[in-house]
């Protein structure tokens, strides 16, 4: 096997077995990320329902205009934004899905800027 088909192997372990983690708790909604090199993406899901309630991403219209958005500030700048709007839906606590990305960097800053701002996980 080539390297390259290893890594998307690891990389799909690790976001099975984050997903199996989440699926013991369906009444909770579900805050999932994801990201590429240049963007952030954000969404909670009601799992139940099967509805995307609240979404953004560095690409919306309403994201602040930044150089960069795919760095830890863009991402702690899209945890604030994101956690505003679901307090305004009066959605306070979330399962938070990293999507089998380590929580290090980028998803750290996005998930403690979230929980400043209100949401609780």
């Amino acid at each position: 096997m080539n390297k390259l088909k290893l890594k998307k192997v690891r990389f799909t372990r690790k976001r099975l077995r984050v997903k199996n983690k989440l699926k013991t708790d369906k009444t909770k909604l579900r805050l999932c990320i994801s990201r590429s090199n240049k963007n952030f993406f954000a969404q909670i899901i009601d799992d139940l329902k099967g509805h995307t309630l609240v979404s953004m991403s560095t690409l919306s219209k309403d994201f602040p205009e930044m150089k960069n958005k795919g760095n830890i500030e863009a991402a702690k700048v899209l945890g604030k934004i994101i956690a505003e709007k679901a307090v305004a839906q009066d959605i306070k606590s979330v399962v938070f899905d990293r999507n089998g990305f380590l929580y290090h960097g980028k998803i750290k800053a996005f998930a403690d800027s979230a929980r400043e701002n209100g949401l609780e996980f």
